[in-house]
């Protein structure tokens, strides 16, 4: 259990670096924009550009979200339930978020696939988007190896593992 949480904490805060690099790439890109457009210049594919680098940006930061609990939760009523309840209602939960996720991962590469083969390219800029697609599919495989670490800890508790 231990050496999965390594490599899920692992993963996880790589892809947040590499999602806070391109969280930098959009402000420099829409500082950059702005100042232009003040010259009448404006940068091209900025829309696009912005798109792919916040869709990358989000990806990456879900898997490290979770782990740290950084997303809404209403314990107000979580609270009020026995232990066991809970248990019940967190293994469901990282159940379905793990199923899910899995899925996302899996058919987000299945369409960058698709993309690839195809050779799909912005209308803009002719650039290649399908790596864009694979890695928002990366992020969504990183929450869902995060959703199987909190499903284990549900069922084998740190004093028992």
């Amino acid at each position: 259990m231990k050496l999965l949480d390594l490599i899920s904490l692992y993963a996880n805060k790589t892809l947040m670096f590499c999602g806070g690099i391109f969280l930098v790439g959009m402000v420099v890109l829409t500082c950059t924009n702005i100042a232009c457009r003040i010259f009448g210049m404006p940068v091209r594919g900025t829309f696009e550009l912005m798109g792919f680098f916040g869709a990358v940006t989000a990806a990456f930061a879900l898997g490290y979200t979770q782990i740290k609990r950084g997303h809404i939760a209403v314990d107000i009523l979580m609270n009020r339930f026995s232990d066991r309840a809970r248990r019940a209602l967190n293994f469901t939960n990282s159940l379905a978020g793990m199923l899910f996720f899995m899925m996302a991962a899996w058919q987000i590469a299945r369409k960058a696939g698709i993309l690839k083969n195809f050779g799909e390219v912005t209308e803009t800029l002719g650039i290649i988007y399908y790596p864009f697609t694979f890695c928002v599919a990366l992020g969504c495989g990183a929450l869902a190896l995060v959703f199987l670490t909190d499903l284990i800890r549900t069922i084998l508790p740190e004093r028992e593992a």
